[in-house]
């Protein structure tokens, strides 16, 4: 089979595309990058992607199994308009572009609280973006709702999130800490044992994934 991978050098993602170049179940993985990974891998090929021309995207071999773990903050975006740009509307677009491509699965990082209806814009727009992709069709959809997220962002020093995240160890799983790696590792076993449909798994059940 062959993977492609949407933020492959960020937290969750950088776990996720080591893991997917490990398994030998994958011959081939693309990883759409605005930047080098730094990776060398024979398995590997990086896709640098133009947000305007996502629907031209063609990656030299089909594409099976789709991760995306895209998104930002509200401070780094800068406004609510550039952060639903850059957390909906570019992951949509891979999505849509991805499912007419022939991919049969896609598997999403949302987050803790996603809801379409919610008054809280994150929380929203994580919500509606989990609405659309579902709506696309594909064979099989995995929507992973983690709760604050451990580990150190690649070139990002938060010393104010980090004792966060040590705070919340102490918490019940479902809203406990939990490492980029482990929601990586869930994320593929998912892909390879995903019933027809959306599954939706809360940050508890990331906990059990991520053990198999």
């Amino acid at each position: 089979m062959n993977a492609l991978i949407l933020g492959a050098t960020g937290l969750v993602g950088s776990h996720c595309l080591g893991l997917l170049l490990e398994d030998p179940r994958y011959d081939r993985v693309f990883a759409l990058v605005r930047r080098s990974t730094g990776i060398e891998s024979e398995k590997l090929r990086e896709v640098p992607f133009d947000l305007r021309a996502i629907e031209t995207l063609l990656p030299t071999r089909s594409v099976d199994h789709v991760f995306c773990a895209f998104g930002t903050t509200i401070k780094k975006a800068g406004s609510q308009e550039k952060m639903l740009e850059i957390d909906v509307e570019i992951p949509f677009a891979v999505a849509r572009r991805t499912h007419g491509l022939g991919a049969t699965h896609f598997s999403l990082v949302s987050s803790l609280g996603a809801n379409a209806s919610s008054r809280i814009f994150y929380s929203r727009i994580k919500g509606e973006l989990e609405n659309m992709i579902s709506a696309l069709g594909f064979q099989s959809v995995a929507l992973f709702r983690p709760s604050v997220i451990g580990g150190n962002r690649p070139g990002d020093a938060r010393s104010a999130e980090r004792i966060g995240q040590w705070a919340m160890t102490m918490l019940p799983k479902k809203w406990r800490t939990i490492s980029a790696e482990r929601i990586a590792r869930a994320m593929i076993n998912q892909a390879h044992d995903s019933g027809p449909g959306t599954t939706v798994i809360e940050s508890a059940g990331i906990w059990s994934l991520s053990d198999h």
